[in-house]
């Protein structure tokens, strides 16, 4: 493959491109600086790869999004949850064997440490679940008293962050925690904390236990996003797997990144409130003017249908009669998506549904409270944050992230005596 080349100057430099297995090209410009005296600048970094990386395949162009080679829409409707975990950190789907043992061994580390339970219930009851997820893994590894190796620490972290979200939640409800049913599966034994009784007395439908199952295999990674990149530039330093996973969790509470969900529902919800018909709103989004934006349509990646919402299109389709739940908002949120599905303007923009919109009413039906829906997330995306996190401390070419700048500040200055400003 021929080099790419610079002219900078009147000057003629080149630099080696590299491919990889799916035909994405990249100049490899390590040595620009060095060679040239200019840096790249790419604000957001849409056009910059961090890495080189075996875990995540997408083409938004075409909708399509692989794990370690398997299709979403495969792994969705074949594999479980944990299946997904095991593919994404150790890198092959798990045989029976291996599967057995990796439950086995999430079933020993499902409870909570007692620290970590006093940390929780120092935490005032208005602190919002991801405050609480993010509080609780950065401390987690400190209440171990032996000094684990990384699988361990893998293994503890995957375990206990079902237990970390379901009992964040029940202490801002009021609720008292309940314990792990290490019987369960995934999926089984969250639902049961969350909405269990302390007795025990609580049985997970398999409506609820498929639905969350498939909407965390759904959310389990998406390539170099903002979270993920997170979890590598912590890493990138040397920090702990709970200090890097703990700095994720707070890139991902952000409404730009893993609020879009909530903010579906609260979009939802200001229209009922604001007693606006369904076409007003809609001719408020298509005015330049107006503020009012549709939440849950296009996607930063996707610029064809984003795969992850047409599995959970059917979902919905499929889950929502079945669960008989009578809500205005869910009433609303179907007839949004056909207007959209619909109407030439956003065809035209390729504003199709996306992830979101999908998954925040899927959650509102399921009982999730709103502001749940970002940890739900979490728990979906730790083992790809983990899968990152374990990939750049394994690759010899990673160093410690250090982007550069362009200063557009001050020239030098001189420091004027304070009784002269």
């Amino acid at each position: 493959m021929a080099d790419a080349k610079l002219v900078l100057n009147g000057e003629e430099y080149e630099f080696p491109v590299v491919e990889g297995s799916e035909g994405e090209r990249g100049v490899d410009n390590r040595k620009l600086r060095g060679t040239t005296g200019v840096i790249s600048y790419d604000p957001g970094y849409g056009s910059t790869g961090s890495c080189k990386s075996a875990i995540t395949f997408i083409n938004g162009e075409e909708g399509v999004l692989r794990y370690r080679g398997y299709a979403i829409e495969d792994l969705a409707e074949n594999a479980s949850f944990e299946e997904v975990m095991y593919l994404l950190v150790w890198g092959k789907l798990p045989n029976q064997e291996e599967l057995d043992t990796f439950k086995g061994r999430l079933a020993e580390h499902a409870t909570l440490p007692d620290g970590v339970v006093n940390v929780l219930e120092s935490l005032p009851n208005t602190a919002h679940p991801m405050t609480v997820a993010q509080t609780l893994v950065a401390c987690l590894g400190e209440y171990y008293d032996d000094d684990s190796d990384e699988e361990t620490d893998i293994i503890r972290l995957l375990a206990s962050m079902k237990a970390l979200a379901a009992y964040g939640y029940r202490k801002t409800a009021g609720k008292d925690y309940v314990a792990p049913n290490t019987d369960a599966s995934y999926a089984g034994d969250f639902a049961n904390m969350m909405f269990g009784d302390a007795d025990g007395d609580y049985n997970v439908s398999e409506v609820l236990e498929t639905a969350i199952d498939k909407l965390l295999t759904l959310h389990a990674d998406h390539e170099q996003n903002c979270s993920a990149s997170t979890a590598r530039m912590i890493g990138s330093a040397g920090s702990s797997l709970y200090a890097s996973i703990s700095g994720a969790i707070g890139a991902l509470s952000g409404p730009l990144h893993g609020g879009a969900n909530q903010k579906v529902i609260e979009m939802l919800e200001e229209i009922r409130e604001a007693d606006r018909s369904l076409e007003d709103h809609i001719d408020l989004v298509k005015d330049k003017s107006s503020d009012v934006r549709l939440m849950g349509f296009g996607h930063r990646v996707y610029k064809n249908f984003d795969p992850r919402a047409k599995i959970l299109k059917k979902a919905a389709d499929e889950l929502l009669p079945e669960l008989g739940v009578e809500d205005p908002a869910l009433d609303l949120a179907k007839e949004l998506e056909q207007v959209a599905l619909e109407d030439e303007y956003f065809v035209k923009r390729r504003l199709y549904p996306n992830v979101d919109f999908y998954s925040g009413t899927i959650y509102r039906a399921l009982g999730i409270p709103t502001n749940m829906f970002t940890v739900m997330f979490v728990l979906g995306r730790l083992p790809g944050w983990i899968a990152q996190w374990k990939e750049m401390r394994d690759d010899e070419e990673q160093r410690i992230h250090r982007p550069r700048q362009i200063y557009i500040g001050e020239n030098k200055r001189e420091v004027t005596p304070i009784s002269e400003r």
